[in-house]
């Protein structure tokens, strides 16, 4: 990360990072996987921009990226509020987004978001990621999403209750602070009428992968 002066004494400071960028082996071929936070700001007030998705042979296939103003309510928690567009699956959508994030524990980031979309659907996103260090440089990095949804939209794969989860295993190796390169299994599956959505469009319910890619922050 780095920081930028303002005329105050208040410094701004900003940090990229792209947690994931991975190739991972699926059921039709191979796909891109990215998931990459980025923010700037100061110690009480941020800007923080997420984005994730996945890319396959028949091309992109999820895509989706929030803008959301961050308000710290203590030294490891921010509320966040503000928006979010899914690009893909399905026809484009704008969401209303407000939740939590924060340490819960050393090392243990949490993520708790609950969005309302134009099309008046509900939905609730829970993620988790933990850092065990080996050694000073190489780290595994258990991780969790869970995505609820208020109610069944076909059109995009999503049904009502708990939808999917993602379960992820990632062993990664810091060449510096800044650029790692990692080997992982992942664990996904799909519940319910999503389930159902996905095995109608060809898709599997349960799905392990070994992904390989790298990790990067500026």
């Amino acid at each position: 990360g780095g920081h930028l002066h303002d005329m105050g004494d208040k410094e701004i400071n900003y940090l990229f990072l792209l947690d994931n960028l991975e190739w991972q082996n699926g059921s039709d071929g191979g796909v891109l996987n990215w998931n990459g936070t980025g923010w700037v700001g100061g110690d009480v007030d941020s800007l923080w921009l997420r984005s994730e998705g996945k890319r396959t042979t028949q091309g992109l296939e999820d895509a989706e990226v929030q803008a959301l103003w961050g308000h710290s309510i203590g030294p490891w928690w921010d509320v966040v509020g503000g928006v979010r567009h899914n690009f893909k699956p399905g026809r484009s959508q704008t969401w209303a987004a407000v939740g939590i994030q924060g340490l819960a524990l050393y090392n243990f980031e949490t993520q708790a978001t609950a969005f309302v979309g134009q099309s008046g659907q509900t939905s609730m996103r829970l993620e988790g990621t933990y850092d065990f260090l080996i050694t000073n440089r190489l780290i595994l990095q258990p991780s969790l999403e869970l995505n609820i949804y208020g109610k069944s939209d076909a059109a995009r794969e999503q049904g009502a209750g708990l939808a999917n989860s993602s379960l992820g295993l990632r062993l990664r190796y810091e060449v510096d602070r800044q650029f790692a390169p990692y080997i992982g299994i992942t664990w996904d599956r799909s519940y319910g009428n999503t389930a159902r959505f996905v095995e109608h469009e060809g898709g599997r319910r349960n799905e392990v992968s070994f992904v390989a890619g790298v990790r990067v922050w500026f």
